[in-house]
């Protein structure tokens, strides 16, 4: 099992080691490491969930300029690492309605548990620094008065205050609400040092 996650470990390094959004090798570890403590206990299937949490950003149109051929790529790398047809189908599913832009429901617990963790990773202190790293490698301002623009203060906004409200594990909640109250803690004192 250790070589087989280090494999996938390092075909992940592969893909995001250099990205600069926020989407980067380390996203992914926590997004996986989230994903199997919530399935240990929701009683999901921790393996499942963790490699999909590895992996759900492949194939992502943010990220890869052919999204369909990388999910392609994935899937035989996983049947390639000796993973059995039913395990391979229950990652990709697990990792087809992560993104927070889809606005799906997974339709699976594994599903549900692996969006729950990459939500986590954009909320609290991480979610903060995420949010910046995002915004300034696609060129936004980090805020402009009186105008909703693409900024990076409207960012939180348009998503991560919205996030608690979606989780859907409660294992996942719990940490939830701690991040998000940090979350309004830093824009009332952003507001505070913008305006004084």
């Amino acid at each position: 099992m250790s070589s087989l996650l280090a494999s996938i470990q390092n075909y992940v390094h592969e893909h995001f080691d250099n990205d600069p959004t926020g989407h980067d090798y380390y996203h992914m570890e926590r997004v996986a490491r989230w994903a199997r403590l919530i399935a240990e206990r929701e009683g999901a299937d921790p393996f499942i969930c963790e490699v999909a949490g590895w992996l759900h950003d492949i194939g992502d149109a943010k990220l890869f300029a052919n999204p369909k051929e990388a999910k392609e790529n994935v899937l035989c790398f996983l049947s390639e690492q000796g993973i059995n047809e039913a395990s391979c189908n229950q990652i990709k599913i697990a990792m087809e309605d992560v993104s927070f832009s889809k606005g799906t429901i997974p339709k699976t617990l594994e599903g549900k548990i692996v969006q729950d963790a990459d939500r986590l990773d954009a909320v609290g202190a991480i979610g903060i620094a995420r949010t910046f790293a995002y915004g300034g490698a696609h060129g936004q301002l980090i805020h402009r008065e009186q105008i909703e623009t693409a900024t990076s203060i409207q960012h939180f906004h348009d998503k991560l205050l919205k996030i608690t409200a979606l989780i859907h594990t409660s294992s996942a909640r719990r940490e939830a609400e701690k991040r998000h109250q940090f979350i309004v803690e830093y824009l009332e004192r952003f507001s505070y040092e913008w305006n004084i």
